[in-house]
Parts: structure tokens; C-alpha cells; sequence
């Protein structure tokens, strides 16, 4: 062994590994300190922030939301707008046209024109938030029993739902309407919340299905949270998006179908000041004076116009997928 070639590799001696030297890098030079560092003096983003974030950088969230601010507004404070009454008229100033006291002018029974504009939003607004508020609650509570539970009970429910979906809402409503006799305005917001909820309920049921094994919900789980609880504090919060995104356009939509079952006849009675049955009344000055029906229907668009427009920027900061596209 003595013999050996001294390039050959071995273990050293003991004696010779004690006089070695050993260098180790310090750490400020290794650079690790700078890699791993991680900044929490901020506090943690969530979805609906980072919604926020995006969407106060969006003009078109500013236009609808001051369209929407000031549509509610006029609904909740009419006499802040206008001193005339709407139900005040006077076949001799059938017509009339516009005047620094009546800025729309007159329709053909003589009632100011602008005054059933600015009235005619309270009824309409109405039946559209309480319409929105009751799809809203039961549609979401349905779909979200359908897709947490599945089994028995998503075959019931989404069977419920397919045969509320294939029953056209106006016509239903008109049907409706027309049996119970009854023409209030909370009569009108029922019956189009009692056959608008299935499209929400499928929208809920699907964004349920799709967050509910999730990490964090089987973790609830494991940890002892109840079915409710879990349904309640973490499945339904996540998958809210979609559902608000719905009901914020849904609500513009309720508010055409009152107009229209009122320019039909069977919405809300004519003492009821509203859009639909001011544009029902118009079609007999349509050729003489058409502003009388461009008011109230310029109203109506623009406040469904604002509530599309609200959905599609809500839509726009909450679905990820949209994000993803239009950062390519």
C-alpha cells in the first residue's frame, strides 16, 4: 500500500485532514438572503380587490355607475327634480310643445312630459331591484343546493329548473297577469321573479360544481366544518362572481319586461306613472309628435343601457379568463 501512486484517490490520512483549511462562502455573498425575501408589509390581494383595482381604472365603470347613481336617485327622490305633477292634465295643452316650465313639453292628454319621465323611473326601478332580489336569493340557493349536494336532489332540482326555463318570461307574466287580476307593482316584480330565477340558478349550479373540490374546501371539511357551513363561508363566496355578473344585467332586463307588459296593457294600470305605458300611450302622436314617445323610451334605454354596462365591467374584472385574453 505504501507503494501506491500518489494521484491515486483515497481517503486522506487523519493527521492530514486536520491541517486542512475549509472555506465557506458567507452568506450575504451567496445571495440566498435576497432570493428568498418576501414582502409582507402589504396585506394579501384578494379577488374582489383586485376587481376593484381594475375596476376603477375602467372609464366605463364610471359612465354606467353615474348612469345607474343617477337613474336611482330620480326613482327614490323625484320631487328633487321636478315640481310639476305627473297625474295633472289638461286636454288644452294637448301637444304643446316644450317651454322653459314644461322643458318636454306636453303629451296628447295634456300631462307634462317631463315630469312622467322623471316619475315613471320610480315604478320601473322598482320592479327591476325587487324582481333581481328575489331571482337572485332563489335562484342562487337552488342551483347551489343542485350542484353542492348532486345526487337525488341535483336530478330534481335541474329538472325544476329545465321546465321553469322552457316557459317564455313575458308570456308567462302576461298569462299570469291576466288570471290573478291583480296589476300593483309588486304583483308585476313576483311574477317576473317566479319565472326569471332558472337562468341563475344554472349559473349558480355550475360555478358551485366547479369550486367545490377545491383545496381549501376539502380542508373545511377535514377540519369539522358542516355541509352549510362549508356551502356558506367558502363555496358560495368564491363562486359569487358569475352570479352578480348575471344579476346586475338581469336587473335591466327586468325592467324591459315590465315596460313591456305595461305598453301591452297588462302590467301596471294607468295610475301608475311608467315608462311602458307612457311609450303605449305615444303611439297615437307618433306621426304629429314623436318626442312624444322618444322621452320616455330614451329614458328606458339609457337605464338599461347603464346596467349592461355595468355587467359587462363587472364581467370583465371578475372572470379571469377575459383577463387572461386581454393581456395576450
Amino acid at each position: 500500500m505504501s507503494d501506491l501512486h500518489p494521484y491515486v484517490s483515497g481517503p486522506a490520512p487523519r493527521a492530514q485532514r486536520r491541517g486542512q483549511e475549509h472555506f465557506f462562502a458567507e452568506l450575504d455573498e451567496s445571495g440566498l438572503g435576497a432570493v428568498d425575501a418576501v414582502a409582507d408589509s402589504g396585506a394579501p390581494s384578494s379577488m374582489w380587490g383586485e376587481a376593484w383595482a381594475k375596476l376603477r381604472r375602467r372609464p366605463l365603470f364610471w359612465v354606467s355607475a353615474a348612469i345607474i347613481v343617477l337613474v336611482c336617485t330620480v326613482a327614490v327622490f323625484p320631487s328633487l327634480f321636478t315640481s310639476q305633477d305627473p297625474r295633472f292634465c289638461e286636454l288644452g295643452s294637448s301637444l304643446q310643445p316644450p317651454s322653459r316650465e314644461h322643458l318636454f313639453g306636453f303629451d296628447r292628454q295634456g300631462c307634462d312630459l317631463y315630469s312622467r319621465v322623471v316619475y315613471g323611473a320610480r315604478a320601473s326601478v322598482t320592479v327591476g331591484v325587487v324582481s333581481t332580489a328575489i331571482v337572485l336569493l332563489l335562484g342562487t340557493l337552488i342551483g347551489a343546493f343542485a350542484g353542492f349536494f348532486g345526487g337525488r336532489l341535483d336530478t330534481l332540482l335541474s329538472r325544476t329548473t329545465d321546465i321553469f326555463f322552457a316557459v317564455p318570461l313575458v308570456l308567462a307574466a302576461i298569462v299570469i297577469m291576466q288570471v290573478t287580476g291583480s296589476r300593483s307593482t309588486w304583483t308585476v316584480a313576483f311574477v317576473l321573479a317566479a319565472f326569471g330565477w332558472p337562468p341563475i340558478a344554472r349559473i349558480a349550479r355550475g360555478a358551485v360544481m366547479s369550486v367545490k373540490n377545491n383545496d381549501y374546501v376539502t380542508a373545511a371539511r377535514a377540519l369539522g366544518a358542516g355541509r352549510l357551513s362549508v356551502l356558506g363561508h367558502h363555496i358560495l363566496p368564491n363562486a359569487a362572481a358569475p352570479i352578480i355578473v348575471y344579476a346586475t344585467v338581469a336587473l335591466g332586463t327586468f325592467i324591459v319586461a315590465e315596460a313591456t307588459l305595461s305598453f301591452l296593457g297588462v302590467g301596471l294600470p294607468p295610475s301608475v306613472v311608467s315608462w311602458g305605458g307612457d311609450i303605449s300611450q305615444a303611439q297615437a302622436s307618433l306621426r304629429t309628435r314623436p318626442a312624444v314617445l322618444f322621452y320616455p323610451a330614451g329614458a328606458l334605454a339609457l337605464t338599461v343601457l347603464g346596467f349592461i354596462m355595468m355587467g359587462d365591467a363587472v364581467r370583465d374584472a371578475l372572470d379571469p379568463r377575459v383577463r387572461s385574453v386581454k393581456r395576450r
